[in-house]
Order: C-alpha cells, then structure tokens, then sequence
C-alpha cells in the first residue's frame, strides 16, 4: 500500500514538472512577446504622428494590426492636448512680465476617431507643441493570467498584462 501511495505521488510530482511548469513558462513568454510587440507598435505610431503633425486612417491601421498580430484584443485610448494661450491682461499684484497662462484643451479618442474615420477629413491635423499620446491595454484574459489566477487565487477583471503608453510634443503641424 505504501508503495503504491508513493509511486501515485511520484507520477504526479512527474506530471507537474514535465507539464504544467513548461506550459506556465511558455505563456508568460508569449505575453513577453506581445509587450514587446506592443510597445513598438505604440512608440512607432505616436512618434510618427507627431512627426507629421497628424493622425492618419492608415497610421492608425497599422497601429491596429500590429496589435491584432499578438492575438489579444486592446483598448486603445488616445488624447490630443491642444495648446490654449491664453494672453491675460496683466494685473497689479502678479509679476508684470506674466501675460497669462498657457493651459491645454484636450481631445479624446471619441472625438479624434470620428475625424480620421470620417470620408470627408481621414485624417485629425495637429498643431506644433500640441501634447499627444497613446494608451493601449490588452482587454482579453491571457494564458498567464489564467495559470497565474488558478495557482495564485487572483480574481480581478480590471487587471491587463500587456499594455503600452507612450506620449510626446508634436513638433509638425500637419497640413
């Protein structure tokens, strides 16, 4: 009996460490991957949107294929902060050479998607020193997560495992 208990834990301990731990292992490289994927994807469209000073209908499909390369689904957020000078009059009480502040107005990915998707524009024009970035979250539960969720009892929906941002200053105004 003891030999038998023994030899049932032995095939057991052997299943686990030929199997499951190579199957952990490979998934977490896979999601790796994907992060890296990723973060190329979204470093190289805002850099190119903000290189030309626009957002454009077939930039954004290649953001969007890029992503859909990795096999997970995204949220892709994007915000556009515009650049208000505001020239004030000049008071008593503050330094005198201070005309105003420069504030930003910003633009969400709503209002930047019905420009680039629209026939008539295709493309959202950006102006230089405009501020414009880019988020972009997985929305779908990876193979790593799952293995991580069964042997680490973590069960939140609102977690990702791949995403990217990346944001800088447009330094075109696109025409």
């Amino acid at each position: 009996m003891g030999d038998s208990l023994m030899t049932v834990i032995a095939i057991f301990l052997a299943v686990i460490l030929m199997f499951l731990f190579p199957m952990v292992a490979v998934s977490e490289r896979v999601d790796d991957i994907s992060q890296l994927a990723v973060d190329t994807a979204v470093t190289d469209f805002v850099d190119n949107s903000r290189a030309i000073g626009k957002v454009t209908v077939a930039n954004y499909e290649k953001l969007v294929n890029a992503l859909n390369a990795t096999g997970n689904s995204y949220v892709i957020e994007m915000e556009r902060q515009v650049l208000d000078e505001n020239v004030g009059k000049k008071t008593a009480w503050v330094n005198k050479d201070v005309k105003g502040e420069n504030k930003y107005i910003s633009i969400y990915t709503s209002q930047i998607l019905d420009d680039i998707l629209d026939k008539d524009k295709g493309v959202h024009l950006m102006k230089e020193g405009d501020n414009f970035s880019c988020t972009v979250k997985n929305d779908n539960v990876t193979a790593s997560q799952t293995f991580r969720s069964v042997f680490y009892s973590i069960s939140s929906n609102n977690t990702y495992q791949v995403g990217a941002q990346h944001s800088g200053m447009v330094t075109a105004t696109g025409n």
